[in-house]
């Protein structure tokens, strides 16, 4: 090598870099424009909705006997009497600020509403979605394992029962056997009467601002609570992670790769745990993403039966109580936590998948 060869090496390695650099900064920018594009036609659907409703969000604020001048004020106080075009352009600032209006219900701004029931949907599905994965992977695994034999086939069927029966049956079958009769779980609702009031602010989060407040009974307690309405999302979650599992893994196991290592002498534990698992974890890593974000838009009909203060339990009344502003900030956040969710998918993906990178 010359003298001269070395900084054209450099030029080189330093223009591979530079395009390289390039290539990342184009790729950032268009999923930035994708987020972009999609959060805009969320807010519109979610606008079009608003407007499509036979709901009158006047009549919802001011009341029926209210006078006319009254509704006509309130009326173009919320923008109602714009084009459509300058209302969807309010809308859009509006949500952008973070003001997403006020609650009929509970005279709050909606983003405040949300802001304080929704760890209560966090601890509840985040408790779930340890189950689903923990059990519905090793059921999946072994279901592929065993394809044809008897394991498989209960397997199934556990998985079919949780996937099909509705939540809400279920719910009130674990409240009547495991509170009902049995006393061994409590009630409805996230803690017993007595406890109310002992944790202050924190995270919202009870097991965890128990845990730091060193209020061990209050732990116990909202740990108690949160099993059953946790284990019925966690079935339901396990039968749908267990399914795709079990298809994933038939898929690996029929690989070339699988059939060299097991020609060569390799332990079928490695074979199965190591190898296969590790490339089903590719395709897997999405189905459990969205399993959870399906858990966190809110369990509505599950936290209805438990009397869970969640998201889900928050959407109810306000549909039934026709507030409009909190079921349209429902779907906003709704529609976010699915759009995060998908991201995080992706960045999965791509560091489980060489190829992807």
């Amino acid at each position: 090598m010359t003298e001269d060869d070395v900084p054209e090496g450099r030029n080189r390695a330093q223009a591979l870099r530079h395009r390289r650099l390039a290539g990342a900064m184009r790729a950032a920018a268009g999923l930035l424009v994708s987020v972009a594009l999609t959060f805009a036609g969320l807010l519109f659907i979610t606008f079009l909705i608003g407007r499509v409703v036979p709901i009158d969000p006047v009549l919802a604020a001011v009341g029926d006997r209210a006078p006319a001048d009254v509704y006509e004020r309130v009326r173009v106080e919320l923008g109602l009497h714009l084009p459509l075009h300058r209302q969807f352009a309010r809308y859009l600032a509006q949500v952008l600020r973070g003001d997403l209006g006020m609650s009929v219900l509970t005279a709050n701004p909606v983003a405040q509403d949300i802001l304080r029931v929704f760890p209560a949907t966090l601890e509840l599905a985040t408790s779930a979605t340890f189950i689903g994965v923990f059990l519905g992977v090793p059921m999946g695994v072994s279901a592929a394992v065993n394809r044809g034999r008897w394991p498989d086939h209960v397997l199934r069927v556990v998985g079919l029962f949780g996937y099909s029966v509705p939540v809400f049956w279920l719910g009130l079958v674990g409240l009547l056997l495991f509170y009902g009769r049995l006393s061994w779980l409590p009630g409805p609702g996230r803690l017993d009467v007595v406890y109310e009031g002992w944790i202050d602010g924190g995270t919202g989060v009870l097991l965890i601002d128990a845990a730091m407040a060193g209020e061990w009974a209050v732990f116990r307690n909202a740990a108690a609570h949160l099993v059953l309405p946790a284990a019925i999302l966690g079935y339901f979650s396990l039968a749908y992670i267990s399914r795709m599992t079990r298809s994933f893994m038939i898929e690996q196991l029929g690989r070339e790769y699988i059939v060299t290592a097991r020609v060569k002498g390799m332990r079928e534990f490695r074979v199965v745990w190591v190898h296969a698992l590790g490339n089903a974890w590719v395709p897997l890593a999405t189905v459990i993403g969205l399993s959870y974000a399906t858990l966190l838009e809110g369990s509505v009909l599950t936290e209805t039966v438990f009397a869970w203060p969640g998201l889900g339990f928050y959407l109810t009344r306000s549909l039934l109580s026709a507030d409009m502003n909190a079921v349209l900030g429902c779907t906003v956040v709704v529609g976010a936590i699915f759009i995060g969710i998908n991201l995080c998918c992706d960045a999965a993906y791509r560091m489980l998948d060489p190829r992807a990178r």
